[in-house]
This record gives structure tokens, C-alpha cells and sequence, in this order.
């Protein structure tokens, strides 16, 4: 509780020549979050609030941060940083709202606490994973550097989250870039229980910054002048010379990692030496001591923002329940996109599946100038598969970006670039490495259009797919890994026609797609392909081949291998689906089919368990029981890594086991 009795001062100020009026703003910029924390702190006692996480103790660092910042500039806090929001001049019954998960707040009730963001308030929030928002600043920088704004993106962490992968390669990343962010750790003493001692063994985390040729500061986190003028000027200076900075701020978390915490863990001489260097009360009483404050003054302040808290608060009482209602709900998963077709000339060209990717991403870039491209040596080099050779000479390395190899920060920057109003392309370089990159993905590029509001314009490019004796870590079809998750899109094309028109609708798409392509398709299969640009729908299957024996479902590489059995066996009358697109799914034109034959087999090279094939199983046996004449049929690779050796790799497909199951169904 901040009170009017004197303080022992423990903290030297240096008033570096601000005004009075700047002096009194700094305190009760610091002073608003505090009060609001003490009535938090209350309401969490009362039930009224479900947790809290507090900042007591280190409000001079997001306020002094965010009061040196630029209003149009992006922050990404984290859930200490309420002089983050407060200092932004949200309005109180908002952040109130968002706390009680009621309507006026930003999430609608779907996520809690700080883990929000506002474009209205250029704040973006964080998730409990820490460390993807890292790069996620990274995005928000480039994107300022590729529209020639001079602007800074700030991010914080805590000590612990330093030891995230994330934090690493977002710092890597920021370097080689050269990219405008002000990465903002703050030194609180605790992840949790565990004590600096055990986190790390470096004596300052500054010194991290020497490793990526990075310029690092330690700023006493307690001091608001300090904070704010060092602050002004190191981000005065990034504005007009575009480098990454990596501040340290020394401070200590006076309360639990969160209120049920508590703090037992903590020597009591080292919560009495904090207390001591306490922000507010320690300049409230240099305030005092310069004659700029008085008890007058104070109650006056503290009457002033009392007032707003218990306003708002009334506001949000008042407030009623959050409703919704299925419908709500599922519409809110994805960004609203009207497909528009875009139909080619008659002109066609016979090129590879390998060609029609290629042509699509340049056709796109033309069209898009906004759509950034980045992935493990795509520029100079084209890449491993060559798709984007020459486009770093016709596009500019700006946007054909060569990338360290750090996937989860990539995403990361892909999002960012999507919040800064951009697309972005990621290229895995196989499929197989997506794994490095999981986290953003499916906690982050699915879930923000729902939490939030912001959609990810994204596309992940995932050459996938085994026969081609590459092994375990190069071989993987793994759709079923993303096709669960909701608010993520997934396609996988069979033949160069459709993988071109899909990825060009991918484009234009402002949600997340997982794009699979093949690698043994590359440049064995060929097709007459419209020269011009043009688009596809996502979740329209095509039926390959018509009939009423039985129905073959598949996608990829399992297309081919079903048109060659098929012609192989002399099965003519079967009817043959190539999905396109997984996610979303044509249920529609499955259960026509099964509904006509009586009989589905669905083949994935995928193997079996939990994989899209089960799925679809499931959907068929719901929806068309009455219709079948015999049982669901599923075929899939075997339920074992993808060996090398072409004998072993053979054996794990599931294409011979498919010849034998597609008969059994037929003669069923």
C-alpha cells in the first residue's frame, strides 16, 4: 500500500531536466497500476477475479518503457506489465472486463487475463508459452523496415524465459537482420520458485547480448528516471539506426508468480532489502524531498485515480455475463475470407508439379507486394528443390529472405508480419522439421484470430512424403499432426494443376494454411497447367474418376498410387476422390460417393492410428451406416518410423497393402 509517510530513499535519482508537470506524470503513471493491483488484490480474496499475476515492484519498467515509446509503436508485455496497458490509456472498464471475462473485454470472454492483444492500442499479448512472442517482434520490426517506417517494436520477458529456445533464435534472428526491437528482460529474481542461481550461470543477462554481436544495457529496473531516459534515447537511436538492443532490468518480484504462489520460498532479508527500493514510494519521496509533491498534491492524485477505478469497476459489475452460442463461436475461428475465382486463359503449358509451385509463389509475389517469402537458403541458393531460384535476383533479398535455422522464430516473425499488416511465407525445408516450429503454430497462428481477433496471414510450405529413400527425418506426411487443430487450414495437392491454383488461393487466404506438397511428385508428375494465374477453392475434393463399384478416398502421393492399381486390376467401375484439400474437408462430396457405392476404402500414406484416414472413417460410418454394404476400409504405412533402405521403405508403404485391401473390399 502506497501511503503519504516518509521513506527511507534508497534510490539516487537524476532528474535529468524534466519538467515538473513530466516529474508528477511519470509518479502517477506508476501509481495508477499499484492502486489497481491493491483492488485486484481484493477482488481476487472476494472471488470476484479468478488469478493474478502482479507487478508490484516493477512498475517503473513498463511504464517507463511504454512512456518512451511512441503511441503507434508495437509493445508486447507479459502478464507483470499492467504499466504497460494503464500507460496506453485503455480504458479501465475494458481491462476490467477482459479480467472477468465478460464482453467489453478483448477476448470475449475466451482467454484470461493479460493474454490479450489491442491493434486499436498497439499492444500484443502474450501466451503462457513465453517465449514465441519473441519472435513475433521480430515479424512486427521487418515489417516496419520493409514499409521504411522508423519505428521499434518492444518485447518482454522474464529471466526464466531466457533460457527458451525462442528467446535465442528471436535474438539470432533480430541481428542478422538487423531488426528495430528492444528485447526487455526483466530480472525479477524468480521463475516461479527457482532462484536466479538456478536458471543461469552468466553473471548478467546483458552479457547474452555479446553472443549475437548485439548492444546490451543493465538499467536499474526501480528507477523510473532512469528507466525513461536511457529508454528515450536507446529507442531515439534505433528509429534513425535500425538495430536490436537487448536490456536487462535488475529488479525483484515482491509477490508470488501468481497470488496462490505466495512467497515462503524467498529469504525474508531479501524481500526486506527489495522493499526498501521500492519504485514508488522511493521517487514519491524524492518528489517530496524536491518540493514537486505534497501530501496536497498526493491525495489529490490518488483521489483522482481512485475515482476512475471504482467508476469502471462499476462499469464492469454492471456489466452482464458473457452469451454466445455455437455458431458464435465456430464463426470466430478463422479470419472471413470471400474465395473469389480467378480463371485462367486457355493457354496451358505441360510442366512438373515442382514447376506449378514455383510459378504459383512468383505469380503470387507479383500480385501481393506485401508477401514476404523466407525460409533455409530459398534466396541465392533457390532453395534445396530449387522452387525459388532467381527470385532473391527478380525480387530483392528483402523479400526473398535467406533464414537461420530457428523454426519456432520464424513462425514467430511470420505472425509478427501478419499483425504489421503483411503476409509471410515459411518454407520448411521438409516437413519433418515443422517439429522445430510446432509451438507457434498451434498455439499461436491457430489461436489468436479466436483469442483475439487478429488473424495470421500465413503459409507454411511443407514438402512432405517418403519413396524417396530419405529416412526418418526426411520422409514424414505428418497432416494429421495440424488437421486437429482448429483455426488452422490444410491442403495437399496431388497433381501440378491443383497445386498451383490451391497455392495461389493460400495467398489470398488471410488465415493460416499448412501447405503439403509432395517431394516424390516434384518431378515425376506432369500436367497441361494454364499459363496465367488463376485460383482454386479450398474444401472441394475432385472426383478423378467416376463410378459405383466402390469408393476410393485419398490425397497426395495415394492419388497416383490408386489410378495405377486401378488401371493395374482393371477395376473401372470405381469411383476415386482426391481430397485437395484436408482441412476443410469435403464431407459433402465423401458421402455422396459412399452413399452411391455402398463401399469406401480410404488410403493415406500416413500410418494409420490417429491419422486423417481414422477420421474420415468415423465420418463415413456416422453419416452413411444405412448406405454401406460393407466395412470402412482404411490402408496406411506401418506403424513404425520411415526407414532408408529402399527394400525397408517399400515394406512401410501402403501401396502393395492397398492392392490387396481394395480386392478384399471389392469382393466383399
Amino acid at each position: 500500500m502506497v501511503s503519504n509517510k516518509p521513506h527511507s530513499q534508497s534510490i539516487i535519482f537524476n532528474d535529468y531536466g524534466y519538467s515538473q508537470e513530466k516529474l508528477l506524470d511519470l509518479y502517477s503513471s506508476m501509481l495508477k497500476p499499484r492502486m489497481i493491483e491493491e483492488k485486484m488484490l481484493i477482488l481476487l480474496r472476494q472471488g470476484k477475479i479468478s488469478k493474478w499475476f502482479s507487478g508490484i515492484g516493477q512498475e517503473a519498467i513498463s511504464v517507463g518503457v511504454t512512456k518512451a515509446m511512441q503511441e503507434d509503436e508495437y509493445i508486447l508485455p507479459m502478464h507483470r506489465n499492467l504499466g504497460v496497458f494503464t500507460s496506453r490509456n485503455i480504458p479501465l472498464n475494458r481491462l476490467f472486463s477482459q479480467w472477468q471475462g465478460k464482453a467489453s473485454g478483448f477476448t470475449k470472454g475466451r482467454d484470461r487475463s493479460f493474454h490479450f492483444g489491442t491493434q486499436e492500442y498497439k499492444i500484443v499479448g502474450m501466451i503462457s508459452h513465453l517465449g514465441p512472442q519473441m519472435g513475433v517482434a521480430d515479424g512486427i520490426a521487418l515489417g516496419h523496415i520493409l514499409k521504411n517506417e522508423q519505428k521499434v517494436s518492444a518485447v518482454f520477458t522474464g529471466e526464466g524465459g531466457t533460457s527458451e529456445g525462442d528467446f535465442h533464435e528471436a535474438l539470432n534472428i533480430a541481428s542478422v537482420w538487423d531488426l528495430p526491437v528492444l528485447f526487455c528482460i526483466e530480472n525479477n529474481g524468480y521463475g516461479l520458485s527457482t532462484p536466479t542461481t538456478e536458471q543461469f550461470r552468466c553473471k548478467d543477462l546483458a552479457d547474452r547480448g555479446a553472443g549475437y554481436g548485439m548492444e546490451s544495457h543493465i538499467i536499474d529496473g526501480n528507477n523510473i528516471l532512469e528507466v525513461y531516459e536511457k529508454i528515450s534515447g536507446i529507442t531515439e537511436s534505433m528509429r534513425v539506426n535500425p538495430r536490436p538492443v537487448l536490456i536487462e532490468f535488475k529488479t525483484f518480484r515482491m509477490r508470488g508468480h501468481e497470488e496462490a504462489s505466495g512467497t515462503k520460498y524467498v529469504p525474508q532479508e531479501l524481500m526486506d532489502e527489495w522493499e526498501q527500493k521500492d519504485p514508488i514510494m522511493n521517487f514519491q519521496q524524492h518528489l517530496y524531498d524536491k518540493g514537486i509533491l505534497d501530501d496536497e498534491i498526493l491525495n489529490e492524485i490518488r483521489k483522482d485515480i481512485q475515482a476512475e477505478i471504482d467508476e469502471n469497476l462499476q462499469l464492469a459489475f454492471s456489466e452482464n455475463s458473457i452469451e454466445s452460442n455455437s455458431t458464435k463461436e465456430l464463426n470466430d475461428v478463422f479470419e472471413k475470407f470471400v474465395y473469389q475465382e480467378v480463371s485462367a486463359d486457355s493457354e496451358k503449358e505441360n510442366i512438373r508439379y515442382v514447376d506449378a509451385i514455383s510459378r504459383a509463389l512468383k505469380e503470387s509475389v507479383q500480385r501481393h507486394d506485401n508477401l514476404v517469402l523466407m525460409g533455409q537458403d530459398i534466396a541465392d541458393y533457390g532453395g534445396v528443390f530449387k522452387i525459388t531460384e532467381g527470385f532473391s535476383e527478380e525480387f530483392g533479398k528483402d523479400r526473398i529472405r535467406n533464414t537461420p535455422i530457428c523454426e519456432s522464430a520464424i513462425v514467430g516473425t511470420a505472425m509478427g508480419l501478419s499483425i504489421n499488416g503483411m503476409k509471410a511465407m515459411v518454407e520448411m525445408q521438409f516437413s519433418d522439421f515443422v517439429s522445430s516450429g510446432f509451438n507457434p503454430i498451434v498455439n499461436y497462428l491457430a489461436k489468436v484470430k479466436y483469442r483475439w481477433d487478429q488473424n495470421a496471414d500465413v503459409v507454411i510450405r511443407m514438402p512432405c512424403g517418403g519413396g524417396v529413400g530419405a529416412g526418418p527425418f526426411h520422409s514424414q506426411t505428418n497432416e494429421a499432426w495440424f488437421t486437429k487443430i482448429p483455426g488452422l487450414k490444410v491442403v495437399y495437392p496431388a497433381f501440378p494443376y491443383d497445386a498451383k491454383g490451391l497455392l495461389n488461393t493460400a495467398f489470398n487466404d488471410p488465415n493460416p494454411v499448412l501447405f503439403f506438397e509432395h517431394k516424390a511428385l516434384y518431378r515425376s508428375i506432369r500436367q497441361d497447367v494454364p499459363v496465367d494465374y488463376y485460383t482454386l477453392p479450398f474444401g472441394k475434393a475432385s472426383i478423378i474418376k467416376e463410378g459405383s463399384q466402390a469408393s476410393i478416398i485419398t490425397y497426395g502421393a495415394g492419388v497416383h498410387w490408386a489410378l495405377e492399381i486401378i488401371e493395374e486390376m482393371g477395376y473401372n467401375n470405381v469411383e476415386l476422390i482426391d481430397l485437395r484439400s484436408l482441412q476443410p474437408l469435403d464431407i459433402n462430396s465423401i458421402c455422396e460417393s459412399v452413399t452411391k457405392t455402398g463401399k469406401a476404402i480410404i488410403l493415406t500414406e500416413d500410418s494409420l492410428f490417429g491419422s486423417l484416414a481414422s477420421e474420415i472413417a468415423a465420418l463415413i460410418s456416422e453419416n452413411c451406416f444405412e448406405s454401406l454394404d460393407a466395412p470402412v476400409m482404411r490402408v496406411g504405412s506401418l506403424e513404425t518410423p520411415i526407414p532408408f533402405a529402399q527394400n525397408l521403405e517399400k515394406e512401410y508403404l501402403p501401396k502393395d497393402r492397398f492392392r490387396d485391401k481394395l480386392q478384399d473390399l471389392i469382393e466383399y
